[in-house]
């Protein structure tokens, strides 16, 4: 049965001007024109049989006299006063058959309509059969249920679940406005799938709450987790400083403004091949050894390293005279490394990077942190397909360079995979201004967008995809975010934040920008590769809510018996692990 039946007598107004994706129509009737709402969706006949055009009102001119002069610069020959005017954007045509389907719709105009053409309002029950094709037209395990279309509270919002992991997404809206509700949604459906596989990278510890067979909470070790040797079995993960890379290594430990620093970085990167062709000669790694580079991910001593810059700090050689010595080449030279890296080393708030002997220094380690990560809920040894990786306690100045490690690590691991076996995984990135900021003010920041860069321009070819989510758009990299061709644009009010969503915003649908900050709590903006009819969509509640709610200043003020407990949060201040 086809969806849409219109007679003559029920159009709202007749095209009167057409230009690419632009219609013009004409409305006589001032009551049907005072029906009409910007942003709501209208059909019109096709030059092709079986064929509607499905398009969005942009602009609604009444026949005032000042209207008539906007008229007149931008609809030419209706510029007088007795004409009203709809502009409409078209956004795709429904066909009544295509093969052996009925009602389908397709993105993209294969004819524009003809002078004359009726233009149809979709309200009312031709609305609701609209909106249900929409839903219906995605089948299988591509369906990946959003919430409901605003314009139509019982039609079911889908997205392509392939195009939207692909192609990569970008979730964005201020704070309040349902972000971490949005994300808790997607990540509950993936964890329901058998080979679900994604890493979430949580910054505020906000996902704790998200439960069930699907997901596995992971925390970054802290200085509490060091004194009583916590590992993997406990939920807590170290990331040792040999899984970083040179570049990493250097951002870390090499101070640029030295001018020692050329020196420095080649004398360490000397020390840390010995190091690790040290280790693999102790273990028998034969294949490995005649092969490895400096970026292998292959554990070496941090204190033979320390050693040799020290050795080589205060070397003192036979000098021109018989008997006498002389400074060596680096005699003095690399204090201030040998300084930097004893520093980290002892910082017990980067107890992380160095575990103790025995918890992240074997040749086999890296192999179950990557079955962990990304071996996806139904492998062998595998946990859950969601892992929610908590970095609430990595200090702020290098939390960039220990995020874009695991995404690094991620990505190398996909990339040296067997083309065809490659098992996708998708990183959820949580305040990524934090760590992909688009002006980075330090090496470890540097670092870290080049990882992230890389991966937004070649993760789909090695099954990684990104889903980039923040407050402060504005404040991402602007070549992570222009790789993200799914937009799920929650309310935003900040100036600079709503120009860069417009500029991902394909032309016929501008307008849409300027629902920014006027969209409800909850309710998102939604363009791109993964849906077919790009609109507001009211996201659905998510079975557990983030804990990211905001607290209720007033209600707590106004409650006599709420009681802080600022004596805990001291003692946590001091051990810089939080007590609970």
């Amino acid at each position: 049965m086809t969806a849409l039946i219109f007679k003559d007598e029920e159009a709202l107004g007749r095209v009167q001007s057409v230009d690419t994706a632009t219609v013009i129509v004409r409305v006589d009737d001032v009551k049907a024109l005072r029906a009409l709402q910007v942003n709501r969706l209208v059909a019109l006949q096709s030059s092709l049989a079986g064929h509607k055009l499905i398009g969005v009102i942009h602009k609604i001119t009444r026949n005032a006299l000042e209207e008539s002069k906007v008229a007149d610069v931008e609809f030419g020959e209706f510029s007088n006063s007795e004409v009203n005017l709809v502009r409409i954007m078209l956004i795709g045509t429904l066909l009544d058959r295509d093969g052996t389907r009925a009602n389908v719709f397709r993105r993209t105009l294969e004819t524009v309509p003809e002078i004359d053409a009726c233009c149809f309002a979709l309200e009312g029950d031709r609305l609701t059969r609209f909106m249900g094709v929409i839903s219906d037209v995605i089948g299988g395990a591509q369906r990946l249920s959003l919430g409901v279309y605003t314009l139509d509270p019982n039609a079911h919002a889908f997205v392509n679940g392939n195009r939207l992991f692909q192609r990569h997404a970008l979730v964005v809206g201020s704070t309040g406005s349902g972000k971490s509700w949005t994300t808790a949604r997607l990540l509950e459906q993936i964890s329901e799938l058998d080979s679900a596989n994604a890493i979430v990278f949580d910054m505020h510890g906000e996902y704790a709450s998200m439960a069930g067979d699907g997901f596995v909470h992971l925390r970054v070790a802290g200085p509490g987790d060091i004194e009583v040797g916590r590992g993997l079995k406990d939920g807590v993960l170290h990331l040792p400083y040999w899984l970083m890379s040179y570049e990493a290594l250097n951002s870390m430990f090499v101070d640029r403004s030295d001018q020692n620093a050329p020196n420095q970085a080649m004398i360490m990167s000397r020390a840390i091949v010995d190091a690790k062709t040290s280790f693999l000669k102790s273990g028998g790694h034969k294949e490995v050894l005649a092969n490895f580079t400096i970026d292998s991910p292959v554990p070496f001593a941090i204190e033979t390293v320390l050693e040799e810059l020290n050795r080589l700090n205060s070397e003192m050689v036979p000098g021109a005279k018989s008997g006498t010595e002389k400074q060596g080449d680096f005699h003095g030279k690399l204090s201030r490394l040998v300084q930097r890296l004893e520093g980290k080393r002892t910082d017990r708030r980067l107890g992380f990077l160095f575990p103790g002997s025995g918890v992240a220094d074997s040749y086999g380690w890296l192999d179950e942190v990557v079955n962990l990560l990304l071996a996806g809920r139904s492998a062998k040894g595998g946990r859950g397909g969601v892992k929610i990786i908590d970095f609430s306690e990595v200090p702020s100045d290098i939390l960039p360079l220990i995020v874009g490690m695991v995404a690094r690590l991620a990505f190398h691991v996909q990339q040296w995979s067997t083309q065809g076996l490659r098992h996708p995984v998708a990183l959820f990135c949580d305040e990524a201004h934090l760590y992909v900021p688009q002006d980075p003010t330090s090496s470890a920041a540097e670092n870290a967008i080049a990882t992230f860069e890389r991966i937004a321009k070649e993760g789909r070819k090695y099954g990684v995809g990104l889903v980039v989510i923040s407050q402060r758009p504005a404040e991402v990299n602007r070549t992570v975010v222009s790789q993200c061709n799914n937009l799920i644009a929650m309310r935003l009010t900040n100036g600079d934040d709503q120009t860069v969503v417009r500029r991902l915003l394909p032309d016929s649908l501008g307008s849409f920008g300027d629902l920014l900050p006027v969209l409800d709590t909850g309710e998102a903006l939604v363009v791109g590769d993964a849906i077919l009819l790009p609109t507001r969509i009211r996201i659905a509640k998510p079975l557990n809510k983030p804990l990211s709610g905001t607290i209720e200043f007033w209600d707590r003020w106004a409650d006599a018996t709420a009681a802080s407990s600022l004596d805990k949060a001291v003692e946590s201040w001091r051990r810089q692990t939080l007590i609970k």
